[in-house]
């Protein structure tokens, strides 16, 4: 099996690595905006770089594309024309619209594609999804999600990142959906500016909350800030009838108990998202080889995505319009 890869930073990098390790691939080709770090990159690995993009989609089988957000849409779309199975970095696009496109494309065209939301590869993220499944918990009653960066992205990233609930929080609402097996029915998002002037010049905040209404009821709730000093702290509380269970509430959260005595968690935290969810990088990007040679189904599609990204959009809007949204009423344009 033959490999193109579109986008080779970091974590375009670390995903050439796992698949040039996978028994069944054979090559593995690298391609960047920039040709010098795709050489840099293809140096290191021991795989083979070519000089554009363009060229990464020739005389492959599949392609995984971990460029910048303002190319996914377009590179997606050139995947499905040329029938390839293709792997794509969160979102699909910078909007509705043209996620819409997208998944018009690959429905069109019948390839396998593959979005990279890893939180559902992650031993924690699974085991709660487990327990809501079997009953463990019992009726589910609350659920509670927090995603805090330890310090903020690159102030030349924020004007296009699409906002904090778009770029961060879109993560939560995926899982959301996929640990509950409930979808977001309605938003009510809120914001504030308490760090640097470029995420209020950009539209965007710095802090985030939200209520969250799921279709059986269940009310989940939402905070996030992109100045966590305590560290990167990435949970999830689910809690039901019966049992509670934690994700990421393990000794490198980034949390320091007031009660006398509790030494837990013993640290030291993690400081970003490599460190964090490693694992579970490799594991999803391990799983797309699969899919491209169709021995597993998609774990999350375009039209999975789709919907997340509906509810980011609510809440996007909500914050905005100061108001609860529904994500029909988006889904409506």
């Amino acid at each position: 099996m033959r490999v193109g890869f579109v986008g080779v930073g970091r974590i375009g990098a670390a995903h050439a690595q796992v698949v040039r390790d996978h028994p069944a691939v054979t090559e593995v080709r690298v391609a960047d905006a920039d040709p010098a770090r795709a050489r840099k990159v293809a140096d290191e690995l021991g795989v083979g770089a070519v000089a554009t993009p363009a060229d990464a989609f020739r005389d492959v089988d599949a392609v995984v594309v971990a460029a910048a957000t303002a190319a996914h849409a377009e590179l997606m779309t050139a995947a499905a024309r040329a029938g390839l199975p293709v792997f794509c970095e969160k979102p699909v696009a910078v909007d509705v619209a043209g996620t819409l496109e997208v998944l018009a494309a690959v429905e069109a065209a019948g390839v396998p594609n593959q979005i990279g939301f890893q939180r559902r590869f992650d031993a924690g993220y699974v085991a709660a999804r487990r327990a809501v499944r079997d009953g463990v918990i019992g009726e589910l009653r609350r659920v509670h999600l927090i995603t805090a960066d330890a310090e903020p992205p690159h102030p030349s990233y924020v004007p296009t990142s699409g906002g904090i609930f778009r770029d961060c929080h879109i993560h939560d609402f995926d899982i959301l959906r996929w640990v509950t097996g409930r979808e977001v029915v309605s938003v009510y998002a809120i914001g504030a500016n308490r760090g640097a002037e470029v995420f209020a010049t950009s539209g965007d905040v710095d802090e985030s909350a939200a209520v969250l209404t799921l279709d059986d009821g269940t009310l989940a709730t939402l905070q996030g800030s992109r100045y966590n000093g305590g560290g990167y702290d990435v949970r999830m509380e689910i809690a039901g009838t019966a049992a509670t269970y934690a994700v990421g509430l393990d000794d490198h959260a980034p949390l320091v108990s007031a009660e006398p005595g509790v030494a837990f968690p013993a640290g030291p935290s993690f400081r970003e998202f490599w460190s964090r969810f490693r694992p579970a990088y490799e594991a999803e990007i391990s799983a797309f080889v699969d899919v491209a040679r169709g021995e597993r189904e998609s774990p999350c599609t375009v039209a999975d995505a789709l919907e997340s990204f509906y509810v980011a959009d609510a809440a996007t809007r909500s914050r905005v319009e100061g108001r609860p949204v529904t994500v029909d009423e988006v889904r409506a344009g």
